[in-house]
């Protein structure tokens, strides 16, 4: 029955990164397979004389179980991890060397819970951080504290939260302090209120917010109206055109060709080039052949310039058809 239950479970692999995590794992599946205590108990495996035959049944037996633990951890390691155990002819010993190497001995263990304990008394809670956030650095904090040996207790960690928070968790951890007995509250209790502390907290803060997004989007509204005069000229993209802009934009195409620059969209005395010379090479006017750019290599930006030149046409006949009404 073990030996199908074994099959059917993976074995976690190490490849010589998150030892911690991986030992936690393995041991757990130690476990489930009763091989836990012939690794913290260890076999001698030479012992064989003076046995009664009980003893020595109960020998064979722990010998089988040290034999599929120690499979177990030659497989659950990778190939290159494998030779540091490869010697090893117990289970134990082989847990062991692995631990030692990449958890460190006890000295180093003893070291490495310090640093922790120290990270743990002066994690502060940062000025942009949720509640759920903040928990998580210091769970993790307590999570390696309890991998090497050191189990933190719920009313120590309610108590390490509540002092940690910021300023802005002020009135509910006066509430709680007020309402609350601190010895018998769960952290997931409190975590509970500080939740709902925040959305209370963003609820508040979205009012105001979009009540001066509407008050900006309405004064924007109400200077563009002052702007028109109460009338919208429709002469952007989005406008819808009033009646008197479609008739004064029909009427400009009424209009003969201009006897200057041939362009039927405005009177011959209104012409802007009125007075100008004409160039005999590229038809433009305000100079002359002899000073001609396009004979200079300017043939590429005729076109563009053409297109700017009656740009500013068109916005100096309406300025001037502004200014004589």
């Amino acid at each position: 029955m073990a030996s199908s239950s074994q099959s059917s479970i993976a074995v976690p692999i190490f490849s010589g990164e998150n030892y911690d995590f991986w030992s936690i794992k393995l041991k757990t599946y130690f476990v489930s397979q009763d091989l836990w205590d012939i690794i913290e108990t260890g076999v001698d495996l030479d012992t064989t004389a003076n046995l009664t035959e009980e003893q020595q049944t109960q020998l064979k037996e722990k010998k089988q179980k040290n034999a599929k633990a120690l499979y177990t951890l030659q497989s659950a390691v990778d190939d290159t991890i494998f030779p540091r155990i490869m010697g090893a002819t117990t289970a134990k010993e082989a847990w062991t060397k692995l631990k030692e190497e990449f958890q460190g001995n006890e000295k180093v263990r003893t070291i490495k819970l310090q640093t922790l304990r120290r990270d743990l008394e002066n994690i502060k809670m940062k000025d942009s951080e949720t509640a759920k956030n903040f928990y998580s650095r210091v769970k993790d904090i307590v999570n390696q504290m309890s991998i090497y040996g050191e189990v933190i207790a719920d009313k120590k960690l309610v108590e390490k939260i509540l002092i940690s928070l910021s300023e802005k968790y002020d009135p509910i951890v006066t509430a709680i302090e007020e309402s609350k007995d601190i010895k018998t509250l769960s952290v997931t209790e409190l975590m509970g209120s500080l939740e709902a502390y925040e959305q209370r907290l963003s609820r508040r803060n979205e009012a105001p917010i979009e009540s001066a997004f509407q008050s900006k989007l309405n004064f924007g509204k109400s200077q563009k109206s002052k702007e028109d005069g109460g009338k919208s000229k429709g002469n952007y993209k989005g406008d819808k055109p009033n009646n008197n802009w479609v008739k004064r934009e029909i009427g400009k195409k009424n209009f003969p060709p201009c006897k200057i620059c041939e362009i039927p969209n405005h009177r011959t005395e209104d012409c802007w080039h009125k007075g100008k010379p004409k160039c005999d090479n590229c038809k433009r006017f305000g100079h002359i052949a002899k000073y001609c750019r396009a004979k200079k290599n300017f043939h590429a930006n005729y076109h563009e310039e053409e297109k700017e030149e009656e740009a500013k046409l068109f916005y100096a006949r309406q300025t001037s058809s502004e200014e004589k009404k």
